[in-house]
């Protein structure tokens, strides 16, 4: 299976929520990292999410401990339209 993965930095100017049941997660920035899977047997390349990942970004030369989250995308972009 052929995987690539994408990673982008977003930023929260105030706390937030991924979804009602979870954490209330700090402002700042975090690293989302969203591998995608390339589907076999088509004539074009197609990829599909497979998963997403949000994590806190150090700082530079910053030794940080950190829990990555496993995300529902669309619960990432509402939250981000939230800020």
């Amino acid at each position: 299976m052929t995987v690539r993965t994408t990673r982008k930095t977003v930023t929260f100017a105030k706390p937030f929520l991924l979804d009602e049941s979870g954490d209330l997660l700090p402002a700042g920035s975090y690293v989302v990292e969203t591998d995608e899977a390339l589907v076999e047997g088509l004539s074009f390349p197609v990829y599909r999410r497979v998963l997403t990942v949000i994590s806190p970004l150090g700082k530079p030369g910053e030794s940080l401990l950190t829990k990555a989250l496993t995300v529902d995308p669309e619960q990432l972009d509402a939250a981000l339209q939230r800020d």
